[in-house]
């Protein structure tokens, strides 16, 4: 990502908010200088004080990115984004229109997690998800077996991440007010989500001096 400080942060309880609230992750990894690129949902893993995500990915997945081999991957996740229109600055700030936007680059080794790791780690993604619906199905472990076979655990510890939240921060209290209010008023440019995140970081002082 383009470096800009003001953008960004190495506050890692922003990550790990991240990760919670769009738990959607590209992964992306070069086996032999050859890009590879597989879309997966993470979650934290519960029993590490320091960052590591759990996931799995489908077979063959795992050999197009030949996990198990020690070479790194870059974990992307992205939260809200959307279009910010210059002409909802005050007159005269700045010409550019511009994409608020949260992402962030992690960077690690995956760890291959044998079949009764696998398949735990594919009831608790399961747990996790359901949990947030109104008539959960947890996933019995014996009817878990036969899918948890069709996939591959991972244990990501993650070395280091870049992260970077865009929300109008550059620009005077009254143009973030009325972009906040642009992207609550009716529209094709319309982003309720993206609004609350803007406040969000106004509130928390995010990569405000």
């Amino acid at each position: 990502m383009r470096h800009n400080p003001r953008h960004a942060s190495e506050d890692e309880g922003l990550v790990r908010r991240l990760v919670l609230e769009h738990p959607w992750a590209t992964i992306v990894s070069a086996p032999g200088g050859q890009m590879v690129a597989s879309h997966y949902p993470v979650m934290l893993d519960p029993h590490a004080s320091d960052l590591a995500l759990l996931t799995h990915v489908g077979r063959p997945d795992e050999v197009q990115h030949q996990f198990g081999h020690d070479h790194e991957v870059l974990v992307v996740l992205q939260g809200h984004h959307g279009y910010i229109s210059p002409s909802w600055y005050v007159p005269g700030t700045s010409p550019a229109p511009t994409w608020n936007f949260t992402a962030a680059h992690l960077h690690g080794v995956p760890q291959v997690l044998e079949a009764d790791e696998n398949l735990h780690v594919l009831t608790d993604l399961v747990a996790h998800f359901e949990s947030h619906v109104d008539n959960p199905l947890w996933l019995d472990p014996q009817l878990g077996a036969p899918l948890a076979r069709g996939t591959v655990g991972l244990r990501i510890p993650i070395d280091r991440f870049t992260l970077k939240v865009k929300m109008s921060q550059d620009k005077d209290d009254v143009s973030l007010h009325q972009v906040i209010d642009r992207l609550r008023a009716d529209g094709p440019y319309r982003h309720d989500a993206l609004a609350a995140d803007m406040e969000r970081a106004r509130d928390e002082g995010v990569g405000r001096p």
